[in-house]
């Protein structure tokens, strides 16, 4: 392991040299080449990782490192076979990596555990999908078997998958929305009538101020840099809010500008930069209105105007009074306390909102994985509506999603808690009446599994095992179903977490070439600003038996419920059947086949952006709530005389969701070693611990039960007094399953209460200076 404080800015030469060591790793090099220049371009494929939209400018390269990584990593020419499983035992593949395990290679035919000789071994598709129909066929009841889905299904996957669950009589759809941007939905569905963002990518373009909460595009989405860059460029104010110093956040260099790469320059992306405590944010965008209010009183009796757009305040809005009045009870010495900033640092921020007319406010899971998340987010919405930011070019709010479709996928009907409409319009299409019972997401699935309450799981993707919280109850539950199924691209720990019978179906990436009965087909994808565009793999490789994501479900829902409410097989032979029934219930779809044909595709629309409020009330609705009491509740911080420190868990430069693509955490210095916890040098040697020293980390919980990880090697790290960073999924064993976000059953990763001790598990010291 090295440590070495990067000193370059994000992206340019460092994302260069990267992108080809992938390459090379991959063993495809001049495909890949090929492939990437087809990323997320017109008649190309979607890139396999993050939502984040693309400009209309043409000719460019539409990929980033970190795209380029899941690129490569999808299309490597390594495969899996039934030899490989033939070779190697479950027992011994769980003590494996989870690098090593996904760097072996694509899945390339479906397999069938055998709990006598513990090896997966070749099984036929029809064979399959027998095996699955007879499983749900035999459940005493449909909610007895758990639908999960991954944020990188299609549009049309996600929409026969949900027809078929729901066909079948359940809404059982745990999801991986559930575990990150749940808050978002919840939220905003409350607050403006839209559970999604209300800007377009070419609002970056002109608005005066972004405020940027809880997230780190240079290693998470990293095209938004080159949207950040440009509006930095262009004199916006970019004003960040974040516990750690990202690197991306700071400065980038973009390596499609000749200028900045061959002279070494750099854009300072955030003209401000604060660090507020983990969990803060809400106390600080209290403290802004607080301010902003104090300031329009002034205004006001000095017989000036409000500074509040008070014409879109009684034209479309209605509580504001009642969450004012909280404002002004708020102490500042509670805002300041729980925020971690200074009065004046946050009176600054708000002079920066103040003075900007457009102002965008974006985050990410730094916002939604708290308890309070729900309230956090629907604070900001508060803000944006007191200085109307709604419904105007260059302003609203933007949680920045994560898996390529994740937003997608709950357009479609991924959804535990389906509305009304969206009820109607199914019985309406395929006549029958679809379940209206809620179903469990993802928390809800675990425990529902734990108690031998459901029987069968199947994933359409993801990694569920690694990627959920309480990592030991969640494989407890796993393996007490009667059948895990996985629709999977590479091998991932799920797969090792059998059930008393488990089924792996190797499926087509979004690289490949999809060749269906009438030729080969695309599908769509819904970014994070509600574009939908198609998809069409370019890859030519050797696929095995893989078959697409809408196959297999068509297999399975044909085996299971037959040709009833469709025939599933049909629909699979040309994509564009399937396109015209989400026309027929899905709003904004209608004749999407056409709509497609457009370069860039079709934008859905989105009602708050249109000031036309969805709710209850028929307007914009300000959100009152009390600050929390305290960021971390009082009869966790009992359960301990030690010092109780707060962790949240993060994503490393050389990996996505739970893939790692290598060891180098590039930005943050860290390179060779996952197990290694970010702290504030002052907290190290008020432990008396040093810079290097291994320690383990049990977290609290009410439940009594002990959540530990071993072996964590201390860096010194710009981070607030009080917190932690660590990687997931190696520190998810520590996430309590009952410690989720109010209203949105959410995990909270990113205030996790833990204390240190030291480690039985030692190495060489090494001398490493804090940064």
């Amino acid at each position: 392991m090295t440590i070495k404080q990067y000193k370059g800015s994000a992206g340019g030469w460092g994302a260069l040299v990267s992108t080809t060591r992938h390459l090379v790793k991959s063993e495809n090099v001049t495909r890949n080449i090929r492939n990437l220049l087809k990323t997320n371009q017109d008649h190309g494929f979607d890139c396999p990782g993050c939502a984040w939209g693309e400009s209309e400018e043409p000719g460019r390269f539409r990929f980033c490192e970190n795209g380029a990584k899941a690129v490569n990593w999808e299309a490597t020419s390594r495969r899996v076979t039934p030899e490989f499983f033939a070779q190697y035992p479950v027992g011994w593949l769980k003590q494996q990596s989870d690098y090593f395990l996904e760097y072996q290679g694509r899945l390339s035919h479906p397999v069938r555990y055998n709990a006598q000789t513990d090896y997966y071994e070749a099984i036929s598709w029809d064979d399959a999908f027998a095996l699955i129909a007879d499983h749900l066929n035999t459940l005493e009841s449909p909610d007895q078997a758990e639908f999960y889905t991954s944020g990188r299904a299609s549009n049309e996957a996600a929409f026969l998958y949900q027809l078929f669950v729901r066909a079948y009589g359940t809404n059982n759809f745990p999801d991986c929305s559930n575990m990150c941007h749940e808050a978002s939905g919840v939220a905003l569905k409350q607050s403006i009538g839209v559970g999604k963002g209300t800007v377009r990518i070419e609002d970056f373009d002109l608005a005066d101020a972004i405020f940027v909460f809880g997230q780190n595009p240079g290693t998470n989405h990293p095209r938004m840099l080159d949207t950040l860059r440009k509006a930095a460029r262009r004199g916006a104010a970019i004003v960040t809010m974040n516990p750690l110093k990202e690197r991306g956040l700071e400065r980038f260099t973009n390596p499609q500008s000749p200028a900045e790469m061959l002279t070494g320059g750099a854009t300072r992306i955030s003209s401000h930069y604060f660090t507020p405590k983990l969990g803060g944010d809400m106390a600080v965008v209290r403290g802004m209105v607080k301010s902003l209010l104090e300031t329009d009183k002034t205004e006001m009796l000095a017989g000036r105007p409000s500074i509040f757009d008070q014409e879109f305040i009684q034209t479309h809005t209605t509580g504001m009074t009642q969450y004012l009045t909280e404002v002004e009870q708020t102490d500042w010495s509670a805002i300041v306390e729980q925020s971690g900033l200074s009065q004046d640092d946050i009176e600054y921020a708000a002079h920066l909102y103040r003075q900007s007319e457009r102002v965008i406010i974006t985050w990410a899971m730094g916002l939604t994985q708290h308890k309070h998340s729900v309230n956090t987010i629907q604070e900001i919405s508060n803000l944006q509506l007191l200085f109307g930011q709604f419904g105007k070019p260059g302003a609203g709010v933007c949680p920045v999603r994560g898996h390529s479709n994740v937003q997608g996928d709950r357009t479609m009907g991924i959804n535990e808690k389906p509305a009304p409409a969206f009820n109607q319009a199914i019985e309406a299409t395929f006549g029958f009446s679809p379940p209206t019972q809620h179903g469990h997401n993802t928390v809800h699935a675990i425990k529902a599994m734990l108690a031998g309450e459901s029987k069968v799981f199947i994933g359409l993707g993801g990694n569920f095992a690694s990627a959920t919280p309480d990592t030991r109850l969640t494989q407890q539950a796993l393996s007490n179903c009667n059948l895990t199924v996985n629709i999977a691209t590479k091998l991932n720990r799920t797969h090792l977490i059998t059930g008393k019978d488990s089924l792996i179906l190797p499926c087509l990436g979004r690289t490949d070439i999809d060749l269906q009965k009438n030729g080969p087909q695309s599908v769509t994808v819904e970014d994070s600003f509600s574009m939908v565009h198609a998809s069409g793999g370019v890859v030519e490789s050797d696929t095995g038996e893989m078959r697409s994501e809408p196959a297999i479900i068509a297999g399975i829902a044909q085996a299971t419920l037959g040709k009833q409410p469709v025939d599933w097989l049909k629909l699979t032979e040309d994509y564009d059947r399937i396109r015209e029934l989400i026309a027929d219930v899905i709003p904004g779809f209608s004749d999407m086949n056409r709509k497609l044909k457009q370069p860039g595709g079709f934008y859905l629309g989105n009602s708050a952006a249109e000031r036309i409020w969805q709710t209850d009330s028929r307007k914009a609705e300000f959100k009152t709530h009390p600050l929390p009491e305290h960021l971390l509740a009082a009869n966790l911080r009992q359960l301990s005389e030690d010092p109780v420190f707060v962790l949240q868990t993060v994503r490393s430069h050389d990996q996505y969701n739970t893939t790692i693509y290598g060891f180098e955490d590039r930005y943050r210095g860290i390179s060779g070693e996952r197990k290694v916890l970010m702290m504030n040098p002052a907290d190290i040697e008020a432990l008396g611990l040093n810079v290097g020293d291994r320690v383990d980390v049990t977290s609290l919980a009410a439940d009594g039960i002990e959540r530990q990880v071993k072996g964590f090697k201390l860096i010194g790290y710009d981070i607030p007094a009080g917190n932690l960073a660590a990687y997931f999924p190696e520190t998810n064993p520590l996430v309590a399953l009952d410690s989720k976000g109010d209203l949105s059953d959410t995990p909270i990763s990113k205030a996790i209460p833990v204390i240190l001790k030291a480690s039985q598990i030692h190495d060489e010291r090494i001398d490493l200076a804090p940064y």
